[in-house]
């Protein structure tokens, strides 16, 4: 990776871009990308539905990033089935083989299965795998990986505290932004089998939803539909500071874009990257023209409040979800042009068709300049859902009256805005094809001593030199040579990857020689750099080092030897009993559920902080649910309540971390997804001591995983699911924050977010301000508690979060008659009316 030193000894992050394709990723080399990330196929990455690569077009794009001084990443960034997990592996041999320089992984049990046949494989913890703090970071260190992918919620002053773990780490800087913390999100899979575990998310923060009472009455201004959309990402103005904190890599999103919003972006942060190595101020204009490349790429308006731990409604595009483009001008006159028909292609009856045209010309005053066959959005302010698009039809400065023509007339004052740049559109085109293809640097050393053969000698900024010796130099038999005609023909590399940038000529005086010989020297010496650069990342090497791909079976007799080398007793001697569990939001439905039957109470934090003094069951055990969020500002609240020799829940890394550290019984939380018997060992062998497993999978995956722990496996079985965890108070949509949580009456109410169905999610806001959002529907499994329990599920949770002390009640009896009716050979009762049996039948794609 290219690292820079600017001053104080730190280092300029490496600019890391992404393609979901060939296309824009010629784009992102030819804007000066230092590392690309992308998917190899469409099986096991997080956008399954961009174009991503053959096998043919990988190869390629690694060898032109070698080339050019850039390194590859490969997205393997989803959840991975036990039975997938010979084919995720057989791509990963495949893409290291190919030229892959790293590995973006979000599951356990892949990273550790790698980490195991190929430990010269260098692995990236992904975003997804929810780190955001400096003992997560370190869990992963510890681990073996290369560099942890930061939540992107964190602040500059969180940075810089990780950093002091001694991993690289790798941030978003600019792009979309998720509303829910990565890897937690099950909003998409809830409504279908789109899961954004699986690469396949549907956006559903993207749509719209009425933040509603108790009483459905909408709380939100009008216009603010969009309660779960946030801006776009933008960290230009930051970067420096991001660099003084640490950060090793500045990650662009956009997998899912076009070519010239990838060289737009790239472009930007390159320049500005720069001249902060450089320690230079920016030429006059050139940051203009920078912040105009970004604004004129898609981009729902730009926010930074994470980087100084702000998540307040300056972050939100509550009005909108597409792109906004950049503010240049306003309506000042319109004129309706009438109508006209048209003739329309085919005949109906024997007759021509016709179709009506209306034509207006609109008057554009401009704010900022456009350029011809620029795409332009007029929004009238009096009803924006009634915008339209035009081109303009040439260049025009700041200041210039245009007039475009439109569909329709527009109204006087309708602000305008350029959402496609043409020139950004042409500019990414050509790089899209390869023709602005970048060049490596290199230094040239050119040795001309009479009686010693010719010598060319490169040398890359990074150190990588190749040799090449020819024809023994004779004195001059008519004219001799000069410096300037070697500068000239050895500098001639114009088909070639390379660049010359500097000269050092060695020249006895007299020297003469035939031009064409220079030339074959040359290009000996670029095509052994050539070979020196890909040598290292070429299949020939790598596969010497490679072991094949394991089989099923093989993987299988790994995880047992792995129990073995751990300590952990392999299955087939545990109590088939089933604990029925309750989640709940007090100590007086507490004592409902206990009541009901729960032999095993589970309490947030902020529950048993909240109830520290009030009458909680006696003789039930009492287990703190940590946070699936566990930052630096986190640790004084949650870190008590993990204790040794007791249970707790534990959320993500750092808190399962901290539960080893301190000799708690961990019980891995369902965020922190176990798909596969791989990761169920690695987190075995990292001390779990007890798993609930993810609502994501499917009855047959449940039963298929349960018999394979060694410690006790659990599962929500009645309640609503969490469906998104977000940093962002969704109750700000009404927009009368007081910025006090504890006070907050709104807070204290039943709030919802009405979907465009008319389901309503209920919404939470935690002490913290984080709001938790839960499924439109109860799920209720204890249909199917005749197949768990046989399986070896031993711990059957009624999540008790929403619900008063009588409700909880009913839900744990009902948990409580599944099981008897177990033990006395019956079938359980039918499904409760109005529940769904979330995914153990219809799984996520």
């Amino acid at each position: 990776m290219r690292k820079k030193q600017f001053r104080d000894n730190h280092s300029v992050p490496e600019l890391l871009a992404p393609a979901g394709g060939p296309e824009p990723f010629n784009a992102a080399l030819a804007a000066g990308a230092d590392a690309i990330y992308c998917g190899l196929g469409n099986d096991f990455n997080a956008r399954r539905g961009a174009r991503n690569f053959t096998d043919e077009t990988f190869a390629e794009a690694c060898r032109a990033a070698h080339l050019a001084g850039a390194r590859v990443y490969v997205t393997e960034n989803v959840v991975i089935r036990t039975e997938e997990m010979p084919a995720a592996l057989a791509l990963v041999r495949r893409a290291w083989l190919l030229g892959a320089d790293a590995f973006i992984i979000q599951d356990w049990g892949l990273l550790s299965e790698i980490q195991r046949l190929w430990p010269q494989i260098e692995v990236h913890v992904s975003t997804q795998a929810n780190v955001h703090d400096a003992r997560g970071t370190a869990w992963c260190r510890d681990l073996g990986v290369d560099r942890v992918t930061l939540s992107r919620e964190l602040s500059v002053a969180e940075i810089e505290r990780i950093a002091r773990e001694g991993v690289e780490l790798e941030g978003f800087g600019h792009g979309a932004l998720c509303f829910c913390y990565s890897g937690v999100c099950m909003m998409s899979s809830l409504a279908g089998s789109r899961s954004a575990n699986r690469g396949l998310c549907a956006q559903p923060c993207r749509l719209k939803y009425e933040l509603v009472n108790q009483d459905g009455k909408r709380i939100a201004p009008v216009g603010w539909d969009r309660p779960l959309c946030p801006r776009d990402y933008c960290t230009f103005d930051d970067v420096e500071r991001l660099a003084k904190a640490g950060l090793g890599s500045l990650k662009v999103e956009g997998r899912m874009k076009a070519p010239d919003y990838v060289h737009s972006v790239i472009s930007a942060y390159r320049a500005q990257l720069d001249d902060l190595d450089a320690g230079r101020i920016p030429p006059k204009g050139s940051e203009d023209a920078r912040r105009e490349l970004l604004k004129r790429a898609f981009n729902r308006d730009f926010t930074n409040s994470y980087l100084d731990h702000r998540s307040d409604n300056d972050m939100m595009s509550y009005e909108r979800s597409n792109n906004r483009g950049e503010l240049v001008g306003k309506v000042i006159a319109t004129r309706d042009l009438g109508s006209s028909k048209v003739k329309r292609g085919g005949r109906a009856g024997g007759r021509d068709r016709f179709r009506t045209i209306t034509r207006a010309e609109v008057d554009i005053v401009l704010d900022r300049h456009v350029g011809k066959g620029d795409l332009l959005e007029v929004r009238p302010i009096a009803d924006p859902t009634q915008f339209l698009t035009v081109h303009a039809q040439d260049d025009a400065d700041a200041g210039a009256t245009i007039t475009c023509i439109a569909s329709r007339p527009m109204e006087v004052g309708a602000p305008v805005r350029v959402i496609r740049s043409q020139a950004a559109m042409d500019a990414g085109a050509r790089a899209a094809k390869g023709e602005d293809a970048p060049k490596r640097k290199v230094a040239v050393r050119v040795l001309a001593r009479q009686g010693e053969p010719f010598c060319v000698e490169l040398e890359t900024l990074d150190g990588i030199i190749a040799r090449a010796e020819g024809f023994v130099v004779e004195p001059a038999r008519t004219k001799a040579v000069c410096e300037g005609d070697l500068v000239e023909h050895v500098g001639r590399m114009g088909q070639t990857p390379f660049d010359p940038v500097s000269f050092d000529v060695e020249l006895d005086e007299g020297c003469g020689m035939g031009f064409s010989a220079v030339h074959k020297v040359r290009a000996a010496a670029c095509e052994l750099l050539v070979q020196k650069i890909l040598g290292p990342s070429s299949a020939s090497v790598r596969e010497r080092d490679l072991a094949s791909v394991p089989s099923v079976d093989e993987l299988a007799a790994a995880s047992s030897e792995k129990r073995g080398a751990c300590g952990i007793a392999t299955p087939g001697s545990r109590d088939a009993s089933a604990e029925v569990c309750a989640l709940v939001p007090s100590a007086a439905v507490a004592r409902a559920a206990a009541e009901a039957g729960a032999t095993r109470i589970y309490a947030t934090a902020d529950t048993l902080l909240a109830d520290r003094d009030a009458d909680w069951p006696e003789g039930v055990q009492v287990v703190p649910w940590l946070d699936e969020v566990c930052r630096e500002c986190d640790h004084e609240r949650l870190d008590p309540f993990v204790r040794e020799g007791r249970a707790c829940g534990v959320g993500n890394v750092s808190e399962l971390a901290l539960a080893v550290e301190r000799g708690a019984a961990a019980e891995v939380r369902p965020c922190i997804p176990v798909h596969n018997e791989s990761c169920l060992v690695e987190l075995e062998r990292a001390g779990a001591q007890g798993f609930w497993l993810s609502p994501e999978l499917t009855l047959e995956e449940i039963c298929a995983l349960a018999p394979r722990s060694s410690v006790p496996v659990g599962l929500v079985v009645s309640g609503r699911t969490r469906a998104m965890t977000s940093e962002h108070c969704v109750l700000q949509a009404a927009n009368r924050c007081i910025h006090e949580c504890a006070r907050c009456k709104l807070r204290q109410q039943k709030n919802s977010l009405r979907d465009q169905d008319g389901s309503l999610l209920p919404v939470r806001t935690d002490l913290q301000g984080r709001s938790r959002i839960y499924s439109a529907h109860p799920l209720d499994a204890t249909p199917q508690a005749t197949e768990l329990l046989a399986a070896g599920v031993s711990r059957l949770m009624a999540d008790c979060t929403l619900l008063d002390a009588d409700e909880a009640a009913f839900a744990v009896q009902r948990v409580v008659r599944a099981v008897e009716a177990v033990r006395q050979g019956r079938r359980p009762a039918a499904r409760a009316q109005g529940s769904v049996s979330g995914h153990l039948f219809a799984g996520i794609a």
